[in-house]
Order: structure tokens, then sequence, then C-alpha cells
């Protein structure tokens, strides 16, 4: 979407020894993305990467986000999805305040179960060390906004998924194995809470709400889901 509005898109990656950037190559932009190798742990890569692409805009999207290994990993989700919101706010902080920051929250943090919508009012009951760790990503977004006048905001993301979803999550899971009972290659299709209920949304129609907020004269918090 960034490139259909001319925008130059960098990326990070993590150095990893087999490359996983079959999602760039399926949606063919691998080549018109610049990419630029970075671990959220250490700061120097992202001041490198900051300094590398001078940036108008950063979009925080990266996570460890699988809620049941975050109960097996609580420190490193805690870094990677928590503390590492405020490694890059530091560097916008130091290096230049007219960075827009938008950073990708959950709808995990509200946690319980609810008879009502859950909008920008509803009180956040994380019940996961991955929810922890979002909370304080929310709060410390909220905090540089407040405390030092950035740009940066949060996107409280409701579930959202796109052909190139992994297959590690329900609906891939579901159509993927649909595709091999159609050609014979399995026979069950087998979930674990068939009870569950969530909000689904267009991966396309929530990062065009990432943009939009990142437009607005104001920087502001803001639920994204479909209400259904």
């Amino acid at each position: 979407m960034l490139l259909e509005k001319d925008y130059k898109v960098y990326g990070t990656y993590r150095r990893l020894s087999s490359p996983n950037f079959w999602r760039l190559q399926y949606l063919e932009i691998f080549d018109d993305v610049n990419l630029i190798p970075a671990e959220l742990s250490e700061g120097s890569s992202l001041f490198e990467a900051i300094r590398i692409s001078k940036p108008d805009e950063i979009y925080n999207l990266t996570a460890q986000s699988f809620v049941g290994a975050s109960f097996e990993q609580p420190i490193n989700t805690a870094d990677v999805s928590g503390t590492a919101s405020a490694r890059i706010l530091e560097l916008i902080r130091q290096l230049n305040q007219k960075i827009r920051f938008f950073q990708a929250s959950t709808s995990v943090l509200f946690g319980g179960i609810y008879d009502h919508r859950q909008d920008e009012n509803v009180p956040f009951q994380p019940k996961s060390p991955y929810a922890a760790a979002k909370l304080y990503s929310f709060w410390i977004t909220r905090v540089y906004r407040e405390a030092y006048g950035l740009f940066s905001t949060n996107g409280i993301l409701f579930n959202h998924e796109s052909p190139i979803r992994g297959l590690e999550f329900v609906t891939r899971k579901i159509s993927n194995a649909v595709a091999k009972i159609y050609a014979g290659l399995e026979k069950r299709l087998s979930l674990g809470n068939i009870e569950a209920m969530r909000d689904w949304g267009f991966a396309g129609d929530y990062v065009e709400a990432m943009w939009l907020m990142l437009q607005q004269d104001t920087p502001r918090d803001f639920v994204i889901s479909t209400g259904e």
C-alpha cells in the first residue's frame, strides 16, 4: 500500500540462516523494498536502521505474537513485544522528533469476556505474558506522546487476516486442511476450542487504518475492528 502511494519503503528483518521473504515475493514487491537487518533487542542495530532509512513514519508491526509461546518464553516476549517499543521511541526522541510512530497494539489487552463492544474506554485486563508485554508497549507509546510531544499512536488491532497468514493460525489451518482433504492428502481437521469467538477483518483494510492514523493532525489511539 505504501509503495502504491509512492513511499520509499524500508523494512527490517532478522538475520537467519534460512531467509524468510516469501511473503514479499508472493506480493511481488521483494525488489521494491529496501531491507535492513535489525534486532529489536539491540538498540545499536535499531539506531543503524533509522540512520540509514531517515524515516518520516515508522510502523512497528513486529512482536513475538503467539500467546501460547509467551508462557514458554516470557522474558523474550517482554523484550521483543514490550521494551523494544521503548528503544524505538527513545531513538526517535534523540534523533528526530518529527518522525511519526505507529505501534501495533492488540485486542488481547482487553483480556476478559464482555457482553458489549470493546472500545477505547474499556479497561485492560491482560491474561498472558504476551498481553502484558503489549500493555507496556501501549503505555510507553502514550507516555512518549504526552511527555515529549511525539506523534506516537497505538492501533488496538483485532484479528485481521489475509492469504499470506501463517499456517499456525486457525484461519489458514482450516483452509489448508480443507485443501488437503479435497486433494485426498488428509481425512480429518482437528481444532481446539470451537466455542471461541473473534472479530475478524481483512489485513488490507487494517493497514489502511494504520496509515490514516499517522495522517491525522493530532495523534490518538484507536480500536481497529469490524465490530462483528
